[in-house]
């Protein structure tokens, strides 16, 4: 019996000397495949690159698997192995998420997993300035590599985020506030467009409370004449006076006559250079957002308002003002007057700069 007992326990002791050596081996092997390989990295494709500072960029593609990013970091000399890539993931059955990534090299298998699926994200500050139109939020979103520019002139014209917003025109043109952005490399269109959107309305119910009462049409309108205020005004304080000629346009059925829509025109329909005066010929041209031929409101906003643009749009300076004409270049006023003659007598048509 005693003799039996002797056996076992050396059999059993045996069987843990050999479980802690394949441990140990087990070990070392998940220790050296998860250390970086010895050869310098050599990434060779667009989405991968080494930055001048040692760093790593890499953008993982929408709807990539792990084990496809595993292949590429092998590939390129990052990882050493692919297939223990593959098996970090099966742990626990995370995924890699979409986006764009930097992190520093060298770096283990366990750290840029831990990168790619905590979707910690490469940013970039984009700024989109007041008063610009959607075709230049889209160059200047694209030129930052936040998107791109045609997929976001799509995105703007969904059906299914127009009505999401209840924006009564073809565009969310207007409705995108203008502001400093932080964005992930290469983000969805129409998340970009939705971020901008949610932030618009956010903004305007902190304008006024009736704004988050207004029916769509009543709103489209204050976004409007904000757009064209915002393409008109140089000076603040000036602001909700124009706002307030051109409601009193619209009450008497008096056309705009707005030079900033014959801009819009010129340089967005048209695709022409911004022009810094305007003709005769210019007022002429035949457009249904040229206010001076066509009476009541464009068929849609013309830029993206800023915050003094709609505060001016809502809280419209009460006056019997019916014209207002820029008088001064180096500061930007405006002479505001009852009668065409004063207006006439006020000088040339000068425009707001690009």
């Amino acid at each position: 019996m005693v003799k039996a007992i002797r056996v076992i326990l050396k059999f059993l002791s045996f069987i843990i000397a050999l479980a802690m050596i394949v441990s140990a081996l087990a070990l070392g092997v998940a220790v050296y495949l998860n250390s970086p390989p010895e050869r310098a990295p050599s990434p060779i494709e667009g989405s991968m690159r080494l930055e001048k500072d040692g760093e790593l960029f890499i953008e993982i593609r929408d709807g990539e698997s792990a084990s496809s990013v595993g292949r590429r970091l092998e590939t390129a000399g990052i990882i050493r192995n692919q297939y223990f890539w593959s098996f970090l993931f099966h742990l626990d059955n995370d995924q890699v998420k979409t986006g764009s990534y930097k992190f520093e090299l060298p770096a283990s298998q366990i750290k840029i997993r831990s990168i790619l699926t905590g979707g910690d994200q490469l940013l970039v500050k984009v700024t989109i300035p007041e008063g610009v139109t959607l075709k230049k939020t889209a160059a200047i979103l694209e030129e930052a590599g936040v998107c791109d520019a045609e997929k976001f002139l799509a995105a703007s014209s969904s059906k299914e985020i127009l009505d999401a917003y209840h924006v009564p025109g073809p565009t969310m043109e207007g409705y995108l506030f203008p502001d400093t952005y932080l964005f992930p490399l290469g983000y969805p269109a129409a998340k970009v467009i939705q971020t901008m959107a949610d932030t618009f309305f956010s903004r305007i119910e902190s304008i006024s409370l009736e704004a988050g009462i207004m029916s769509a049409s009543e709103l489209n309108t204050r976004v409007i004449v904000a757009s064209i205020v915002e393409r008109e005004y140089r000076v603040p304080e000036e602001a909700p006076i124009m706002a307030g000629v051109f409601f009193n346009r619209l009450k008497i059925g008096m056309a705009l006559q707005s030079c900033a829509t014959v801009v819009y025109v010129i340089t967005d329909i048209l695709g022409r250079p911004h022009p810094e005066q305007l003709f005769n010929r210019d007022l002429e041209i035949r457009d249904p957002y040229n206010t001076y031929l066509r009476p009541g409101l464009p068929p849609g906003p013309i830029s993206a308002p800023g915050e003094t643009s709609l505060k001016a749009a809502f809280f419209p300076s009460s006056s019997d003002y019916l014209y207002f004409r820029l008088t001064d270049l180096s500061t930007g006023r405006h002479y505001f007057s009852r009668t065409l003659d004063d207006h006439i007598q006020a000088g040339n048509l000068y425009v707001k700069g690009r």
